[in-house]
């Protein structure tokens, strides 16, 4: 098996799993978005080696293998920013309902005291 067949079967596995995910709910368009992206750019990387060639001679790489490299380090910086800032959006999502909880309590308890005050 050649490494440019391995490679086009680990982009589609990855490709595909993500649908699969998306499909059973386990993961969102909105996360998956970009996971599917870089499978698909994999993909085309793998099938058309040329352009991988001619992009790693353009940047300045003298071997494709180092420029994988990079690219792979720049992916993996890039998703863990993009999950930090859904991380960060979560927290804020539920900073704001913890708050709604606390003031729905307080009402109740108002209620209940007017109620069982009669």
């Amino acid at each position: 098996m050649t490494i440019q067949l391995l490679a086009i079967m680990l982009s589609f596995s990855i490709f595909v799993f993500v649908l699969e995910l998306v499909r059973r709910e386990k993961l969102t368009f909105k996360y998956a978005f970009s996971w599917l992206f870089f499978a698909a750019l994999g993909l085309f990387c793998s099938i058309f080696k040329e352009f991988l060639f001619a992009a790693s001679r353009w940047c300045g790489f003298e071997l494709p293998s180092n420029f994988i490299f990079f690219v792979l380090l720049c992916t993996f910086v890039f998703l863990s920013l993009l999950l930090t800032v859904f991380l960060c959006q979560q927290n804020s999502r539920n900073d704001r309902m913890a708050q709604s909880l606390g003031l729905l309590e307080l009402e109740i308890k108002k209620i209940k005291e007017r109620l069982g005050g009669r």
